[in-house]
């Protein structure tokens, strides 16, 4: 019940702003799974959520394709490389390792209101876009907290006409980095599939309902109820560690 509820809260987080990675992964790890297992798992179950985002932006989608060939391929490649880089962690070192994650992911959910107002202020085309991409996907493969801040940073500077755009294409290549991901976790047998999948019911639930409840609430109220439970999931995994 308490991994459902986790679940379903990120779901709800994630169609309001983002941030559904802060709550699962670390519930998994204090309800007694491995963390390594549970970033896996944390991955698996929220694909399902990211794959109906993305169909809810088909039309920006489509409207942009032009850019989707090298954008994901490279993403592929990235998520291949960060899921081995996973695989190749020692148990131990993750463990250490995931709560500077977690930070990094909460600081820049914090600052990416800004990061992305910038951008989209003030676009160009930068040349620089596919080794970005490429090393998120990396980062996604490896752990994923925030990186859809980090692509939406990226894609400000493809000239895209609006923000809607920009998250279209987001959650496309999420679906690839995180689908991918899936494929050497569940070789390796590290995604427990009897939680993954109850996590992947009542997620698409807690999105939807949740879309709906926060509709009328302020972004930026929204946002610091997220910030802090990030922060507080961020300080409860040091404390641990």
């Amino acid at each position: 019940m308490l991994l459902a509820g986790a679940a379903f809260l990120a779901g709800a987080m994630n169609a309001v702003a983002g941030g559904g990675a802060f709550v699962v992964v670390p519930t998994l790890i204090f309800s007694g799974v491995s963390p390594i297992i549970a970033n896996a798992t944390s991955n698996t179950a929220l694909w399902f959520g990211v794959l109906g985002g993305a169909r809810g932006f088909r039309r920006e989608i489509f409207a942009h394709r032009r850019l989707l060939p090298r954008l994901l391929v490279v993403s592929i490649c990235g998520a291949i490389i960060g899921a081995l880089l996973l695989l190749l962690t020692p148990p131990i070192f993750f463990q250490r390792l995931l709560p500077w994650l977690l930070l990094f992911a909460v600081l820049l959910f914090s600052f990416s209101g800004r990061l992305t107002k910038r951008a989209f202020e003030h676009p160009h085309q930068a040349h620089w876009q596919l080794l970005a991409q490429f090393l998120v996907a990396i980062y996604g493969g490896y752990f994923g907290g925030g990186q859809g801040i980090l692509m939406l940073a990226i894609l400000a500077f493809s000239g895209l006409p609006s923000l809607s755009a920009a998250n279209g294409i987001k959650n496309l290549l999420s679906v690839a980095i995180n689908g991918v991901a899936i494929i050497p976790f569940a070789i390796a047998h590290i995604i427990d599939w009897p939680l993954a999948l109850m996590m992947a019911i009542s997620a698409p639930i807690g999105g939807y309902l949740g879309a709906k409840a926060f509709r009328h609430v302020p972004t930026p109220i929204a946002r610091g109820i997220i910030i802090a439970i990030g922060a507080s999931m961020t300080i409860a995994l040091f404390l641990r560690a």
